[in-house]
C-alpha cells in the first residue's frame, strides 16, 4: 500500500477520512453494511452502529488447559416496540452492524462515542489485527444507576484505522469471519 498524496511508503499512523473513503470505494471494501455511509465517515475513523445486545448467563474461560477458552451463555435482549434499548446497570455483549475486512496492511483500535460515556455507559474494546474479517463485538458497561437508553441503530463508537509500516500475514484467530 503507498500513501494515496505522496506514492510513498507508508510510515505508519492513522488514516483520514479522504485515506478511509478510498479504502471503501476498493473491490473488497474495508466496511460494509453502512446505515449511512456519509454519517458514519468521520475526519478521524468511522462510526460503527448498535447491531444487538445480549446480558450474561453463565460464566466463561479463558487460559491454558480445559476448560481453555470457553465464552459465557448469554440472553438476548430485545429492543422494545419503539426501537429503545433500555439497559439497567451492569455488564453486556454488543455487536455491531457493520462487517469489517482489514487488509494486511491496517489495524484498527476502536474509542466508545463520546456521549455513551457522557450518558454513564463504558465500551471495552480489543486490537482488531490486520487481516481481521467479519462483524465484532463489544462489552458495554453500564454504570449510570439509572440506567441508559440505547437505539437500535446508535453509533456505539468510533473505528480508528492505523496503516502499518508493512504487510503482515494477518489474523486466523477463532473470530474470523464471525
Amino acid at each position: 500500500m503507498t500513501v494515496p498524496e505522496t506514492g510513498a511508503q507508508p510510515t505508519g499512523g492513522a488514516l483520514g477520512r479522504d485515506s478511509l473513503a478510498r479504502l471503501l470505494d476498493a473491490p473488497a471494501p474495508l466496511v460494509d453494511g453502512f446505515r449511512d455511509r456519509a454519517a458514519q465517515l468521520q475526519p478521524n475513523g468511522i462510526d460503527l452502529t448498535l447491531d444487538r445486545v445480549w446480558r450474561y448467563a453463565g460464566d466463561g474461560a479463558l487460559g491454558g488447559p480445559p476448560p481453555g477458552r470457553r465464552l459465557p451463555e448469554r440472553e438476548p435482549v430485545e429492543a422494545s416496540s419503539d426501537g429503545w434499548y433500555r439497559l439497567k446497570p451492569g455488564p453486556y455483549v454488543i455487536s455491531v452492524h457493520e462487517w469489517l475486512r482489514l487488509p494486511p496492511t491496517v489495524m484498527a483500535l476502536a474509542r466508545p462515542r463520546s456521549t455513551l460515556l457522557r450518558i454513564g455507559a463504558q465500551l471495552h474494546t480489543a486490537v482488531w489485527d490486520a487481516g481481521y474479517e467479519g462483524r465484532s463485538e463489544a462489552l458495554l458497561v453500564v454504570n449510570n444507576p439509572f440506567g441508559i437508553m440505547l437505539a437500535g441503530d446508535a453509533a456505539i463508537c468510533q473505528l480508528v484505522f492505523f496503516s502499518l509500516t508493512e504487510s503482515v500475514e494477518g489474523y486466523h484467530g477463532a473470530y474470523q469471519g464471525q
